[in-house]
């Protein structure tokens, strides 16, 4: 009796200090004035997902077992839901309020292989949408925490090219059926040997993949320690969310998985990312607002602090659009290190897709083995609607055009970057003003290409930099 007292208070001590954790120690020396985000409130109420006959074996399908003991957490106010050592089958899991997902050393959370229970049903109707794995919806105090696994099973979801996988792996996707396309150029999980397809071609169930973790308009979020790894499309997703903490979480999936973003804030606010470690198919640490006026409801990115992470390969180590026509307000990133990422810091937008930043304060970044530049400012990214040429071969934007990317009042300091193709790239559009009042400084870069790829008028300032190659 003794010893489970014992565990009981150790299990208890182990979730309040998950939860109230210092995070006040990251505010100190901030280049602009930022609130600091309110961790969730958690009851030390906990239940054990056995209780509700899960079953850890790899095999039973736990999603029922989740539910219930949800349900029983959300009567009792709210809790933790504990998850011991094991591999946890499951379709969809909705959080509720005040309730922690508690994932134990060793265990791991699995997506169901089984596609076709990735649907909400509700009264007896199911949704025409995937849904996320792990979803909050309005909800508050909310949490996932712990040692364990979080696992999209992505492979049943992501189409391949063949052009980035070897003649082994390319055997082991074919082996598993599926339809090959462009000449074997491309490959889908349709048709596989064991499992349903979920719409009559390939490009339409493509369409249906769905993020691993969202939350969506939520108060009080936190995730801290798990590994987050293998997502059908992207991996943890806050949208339009308050006061939210990711700390000590590692997002991995394969270097070349499709859209597989690691990290995407989308119009949240009161935000800290710290000590996190980033290996993705797609961009790493990303900032979303919204595409165009009819987002402007949700507000921009606001009083975000960005401190401590590692990202490794990704499109973009930090990474900001291309969406974000809500705006981007009161952001630092400090002391992240990026190794192997095909971009170092990126901004990228596009006519449609853009907005203004104010108050983007970087400073003391480390980078390796960068593949193509250490920094970059794109106006022009994903710009179908404008991308029309004229006699000379330049991009034509209409006069009025809405929601044209403005790079504003962004100041990068103290940048160290061994290897990258070309150093710093800054390309506006004609007829705007798209890059002004950018500044950096004090910075090193030791480039095999090209220094400086940066057109003439854009107000972007360099002082005290140092660029060196072979």
């Amino acid at each position: 009796m003794k010893k489970l007292i014992v565990l009981a208070v150790v299990m208890v001590v182990g979730f309040a200090s998950a939860i109230a954790a210092d995070y006040g120690k990251y505010y100190q020396n901030l280049p602009v004035k930022m609130v600091q985000p309110l961790a969730p409130e958690i009851s030390d109420y906990s239940v054990n997902i056995k209780d509700f006959g899960g079953v850890g074996d790899g095999l039973t399908l736990n999603t029922e077992a989740f539910a219930k003991a949800i349900k029983a957490l959300d009567n009792k106010g709210g809790g933790h839901l504990v998850v011991p050592e094991g591999v946890w089958l499951t379709g969809l899991i909705s959080l509720k309020d005040n309730i922690d997902l508690h994932l134990e050393k060793n265990a791991i959370l699995m997506a169901t292989p089984d596609r076709t229970q990735h649907f909400k049903v509700k009264d007896g109707v199911k949704d025409k949408k995937c849904s996320p794995l792990i979803s909050a919806s309005k909800r508050k105090n909310v949490s996932i925490t712990g040692e364990g696994t979080i696992d999209g099973n992505g492979a049943m979801w992501r189409p391949v090219k063949r052009s980035k996988v070897s003649d082994v792996e390319w055997k082991e996707f074919t082996g598993m059926g599926g339809t090959e396309t462009e000449g074997g150029k491309l490959w889908f999980p349709f048709n596989l040997k064991h499992f349903e397809n979920l719409a009559a071609t390939p490009e339409a169930q493509e369409a249906m993949r769905t993020h691993l973790i969202r939350f969506t308009d939520c108060d009080r979020v936190l995730v801290s320690g798990v590994t987050i790894q293998n997502s059908p499309k992207f991996h943890l997703i806050p949208t339009r969310c308050t006061n939210v903490i990711v700390d000590g979480v590692t997002i991995r999936c394969p270097w070349n998985a499709q859209n597989g973003d690691a990290l995407d804030i989308s119009c949240c606010r009161e935000v800290l990312l710290v000590n996190n470690t980033i290996d993705a198919g797609d961009d790493g640490i990303c900032m979303k607002g919204g595409a165009g006026k009819k987002a402007a409801p949700d507000g921009p990115c606001k009083n975000i602090l960005i401190q401590d992470n590692t990202v490794y390969h990704a499109h973009g180590g930090f990474v900001i659009g291309s969406e974000y026509s809500n705006g981007m307000k009161n952001i630092v990133v400090r002391r992240n290190r990026f190794s192997g990422t095909d971009t170092g810091l990126r901004f990228k937008s596009g006519v449609g897709r853009g907005g203004k930043t104010e108050g983007i304060y970087i400073s003391d970044i480390v980078m390796t083995d960068i593949k193509d530049e250490a920094i970059i400012f794109e106006c022009s990214y994903a710009d179908k609607k404008y991308s029309v040429k004229d006699d000379k071969g330049e991009v034509v934007v209409p006069k009025n055009a809405e929601c044209v990317p403005e790079w504003s009042d962004i100041h990068i300091s103290n940048v160290t970057c061994r290897g990258a193709k070309t150093a710093i790239s800054a390309h506006g559009l004609p007829g705007y003003e798209c890059l002004k009042n950018i500044t950096i400084d004090n910075s090193t870069f030791f480039y095999t290409k090209k220094d400086k790829d940066i057109e003439a008028g854009a107000g972007v300032k360099l002082t005290n930099c140092r660029f060196a190659s072979f």
